[in-house]
């Protein structure tokens, strides 16, 4: 752990504020980063307070008059060279991230990956802001629309995605011209640190200002309400929880800024008569297990075909039982630990409940214990049956619980799917072109995502990344994605003599 946090340059106490390579001293209450891998303390880092907040937007403002003048091709270049140095720190900073939220160590250096991918993507998309022309309807006048930087640009990220999330906003909002400040999960704010240490090293290098990318670590009172309510800010990123974004989309609707918000998912397959179980069985172990059930996109619901559903069923409890458990830094180690001992106890607390609405736990659902499983953290990955009507489907536990739904009629797989609060991911196993393309349509998934043959989990960064109904409706990272980090202008040059008016208004005076 030391040596990790040496090569990072995070060893010792860290501030919780900064614009760039020079030192911001915080005097806010200390905050500890705890590993759930074993209970021990990572790091400490002093928390900010409104002050500091207050100079780190005032730096992000006057960088941001400066970094929308850079052409966007050179506001790429940069891009390009913060996504080389992570490259250069992908295992070392993939260790981090293991140890700071628990995931294996493949997850942790995928994550790092992700950050890579969406620079990679960022420096092509900062030759291709493109606007429309449009032919207007008055003679000899031309109208065109172009797109301009927004401003500082605010980012609140979670734990289960310590690093990625911010960087498919910081990634993108770089080339749209804006500058960025990010408030990381309290519970992994090394990872923060860290990444950002190694871009500040990139910008400075560059002979750039300070207040680019920013990061502020602290509690809602002292940072997170601030920067909600904080009108120099125009649009708020935020991952996070439902009833979270609820009070975020409120407060900055209020002041009529704009938001991204990327929140609940309760994710669901449907396996169909004739589905390939060898491919749906894989999807549905990783979607349900990866990141110990702790992603937005897991796999929490199955929705079986009744003819294959105890098919599918035993083989999914046979390879539950096959996952290995344990510290998530260990080549061979599947599933690590839940990210504290609330999560855990929340888990539970559903598993209780499961029981009470007439549900069965198949498999699973133990909290360990025993050497490293002492820490208190570590659960064995759950399958339950239960009817499609249970009130608590309709919840997201964030928690490796995952769901067994029967169905007979395709018709009746679909309303079930749809049948919750949220909407983010969604997928159908299915060798049957018209299944397929039902999902697909309009009376198919009402999701932000829809797979065929595919699971849940693993969005590719060159799609639009996000979700409708109480998943927020934000999208982040691929496809035109950029255009919300950015403002619209629709501009109309007269070039005649004449100075007619639209739609042949006449409006004459002498």
């Amino acid at each position: 752990m030391k040596e990790i946090l040496e090569k990072l340059g995070i060893a010792g106490e860290q501030q919780g504020a900064g614009t760039g390579s020079s030192r911001m001293e915080c005097d806010g209450e200390i905050l500890e980063s705890v590993s759930p891998v074993n209970g021990q303390v990572i790091g400490k880092i002093r928390c900010a307070r409104k002050g500091d907040y207050g100079q780190i937007v005032e730096s992000s403002m006057r960088a941001f008059r400066e970094w929308r003048m850079v052409p966007a091709p050179r506001r790429g270049e940069i891009v390009r060279q913060i996504g080389n140095a992570l490259r250069a720190r992908k295992k070392n900073l993939g260790e981090l991230v293991s140890l700071e939220v628990g995931k294996i160590r493949v997850e942790g250096e995928g994550e790092v990956q992700e950050m890579i991918d969406i620079a990679d993507f960022a420096v092509g998309q900062s030759r291709m802001l493109y606007g429309l022309t449009m032919h207007s309807e008055r003679s000899e006048h031309r109208m065109y629309e172009q797109w301009h930087p927004m401003g500082p640009i605010g980012v609140i990220t979670a734990f289960n995605f310590p690093v990625a999330v911010w960087a498919w906003n910081a990634m993108v909002g770089l080339i749209a011209g804006d500058t960025i400040v990010w408030k990381p999960s309290s519970k992994a704010p090394l990872a923060a640190i860290a990444t950002m240490k190694i871009a500040w090293q990139v910008l400075k290098e560059n002979g750039l200002p300070e207040g680019i990318l920013s990061l502020v670590v602290g509690n809602r009172d002292q940072i997170g309400e601030p920067m909600i309510r904080d009108r120099r800010i125009p649009l708020i990123s935020a991952t996070g929880s439902v009833r979270m974004g609820k009070r975020i989309g409120e407060v900055v609707g209020e002041r009529l800024g704009r938001t991204i918000l990327e929140l609940g998912g309760n994710n669901a397959i449907i396996v169909t008569r004739d589905a390939d179980l060898d491919m749906a069985v894989r999807a549905i172990v990783f979607g349900a297990v990866g990141t110990a059930g702790q992603r937005c996109t897991t796999t929490r619901r199955i929705i079986v075909h009744e003819d294959v559903c105890d098919t599918l069923t035993d083989r999914l409890v046979k390879a539950y039982k096959q996952v290995k458990i344990g510290n998530p830094l260990e080549e061979d180690i599947l599933m690590g630990p839940l990210i504290d001992r609330e999560a855990v106890e929340t888990m539970q607390a559903a598993l209780k409940e499961i029981q009470n609405q007439q549900g069965r736990v198949l498999c699973g659902g133990e909290v360990l214990s025993g050497g490293i499983y002492d820490a208190g953290t570590y659960v064995r990955p759950c399958i339950c049956e239960i009817g499609p009507h249970a009130p608590i489907v309709r919840e997201e536990t964030f928690a490796p619980i995952l769901y067994i739904i029967r169905y007979k009629t395709p018709e009746d797989a679909i309303k079930y799917h749809n049948d919750v609060p949220q909407g983010l991911s969604s997928a159908i196993f299915t060798k049957d072109i018209q299944e397929a393309e039902t999902f697909l349509s309009h009376r198919g998934s009402d999701c932000g995502i829809a797979n065929v043959n595919i699971g849940t989990s693993g969005a590719e960064i060159g799609g639009a990344f996000g979700g409708e109904k109480e998943t927020g409706g934000g999208r982040e990272s691929g496809s035109d994605a950029w255009k919300a980090y950015m403002r619209r202008q629709t501009c109309t040059i007269n070039w005649s003599k004449e100075m007619p008016l639209a739609q042949g208004i006449r409006f004459e005076v002498d």
